[in-house]
């Protein structure tokens, strides 16, 4: 199985520093994928300019799931081309 690449929001964390994962883009990737989140999952998090590999655990002081990354391991996703306007 592969890993799942969710949407999340890296301005959204918590006071560790883990994602949150209550975004409406998380929720709408979820459904497309047909996923479901669980501790221990391993998810690619994902926005328009970044991307990391996480762990999922469902935080019990807030009530949401997070996922726990490396922050010194972000990568930056490639710039799209715009095509030439005609």
């Amino acid at each position: 199985m592969s890993i799942p690449s969710i949407f999340a929001d890296f301005n959204n964390a918590d006071p560790e520093g883990r994602v949150r994962l209550n975004c409406a883009g998380t929720i709408e990737d979820l459904a497309r994928l047909g996923a479901r989140l669980a501790n221990g999952l391993n998810v690619i998090v994902h926005d328009d300019e970044l991307e990391a590999n996480g762990e999922v655990l469902f935080s019990a002081e807030e009530h949401v799931w997070v996922a726990k990354i490396d922050w010194k391991a972000i990568r930056r996703l490639p710039v799209p081309e715009i095509a030439p306007r005609a």
